[in-house]
């Protein structure tokens, strides 16, 4: 059966850094969670990170993949290196979608974790910068679509010519 990945805070899991959700009550969304083609995860929480947690980003001039290949470093606010759990849930994250042979996942936007298109730039000053998270970054560098909450028609419409 065909499944997407899905950032898990978009269901109303209280696993973001703050200790909030975003839930996406998207009724085409909905109705793949209903149907179980919906694989959940929080990549921070599957690399063992605490909820809530300090904000954490990529070294300021640094990308995601430079924290795949242990040439950069995710840093807390507070200063704290957890480039070691970012990794991890993104090998997690890599390993689900193995698993259930995912093509497309939907991810939180603009997270050192999830952002597919842009994420903050390191400075704490919110910022944007064009790039990706660490867990999406890996999953691209699979060949899986990576999208975000904006683009949930996309994503789904994705996944459905995949099926056909």
């Amino acid at each position: 059966m065909l499944k997407i990945l899905v950032s898990s805070c978009f269901l109303g899991n209280k696993v973001r850094y703050d200790g909030q959700d975003c839930l996406q009550s998207h009724e085409r969304l909905q109705a793949w969670v209903k149907a179980d083609k919906v694989i959940v995860l929080c990549p921070e929480m599957a690399g063992e990170l605490p909820t809530p947690r300090a904000p954490a980003e990529i070294e300021k001039g640094k990308t995601a993949q430079a924290v795949l290949d242990n040439k950069a470093k995710v840093i807390t606010v507070n200063g704290d290196d957890v480039t070691k759990e970012y990794v991890a849930g993104a090998q997690k994250a890599l390993a689900l979608v193995k698993e259930h042979h995912i093509q497309v996942a939907i991810l939180k936007a603009r997270s050192p974790s999830c952002g597919s298109t842009h994420v903050y730039d390191g400075s704490y000053s919110s910022q944007l910068v064009s790039g990706q998270g660490v867990t999406a970054a890996l999953l691209i560098k699979h060949g899986i679509q990576v999208f975000d909450e904006t683009q949930i028609d996309d994503a789904l419409d994705a996944a459905e010519s995949l099926d056909s």
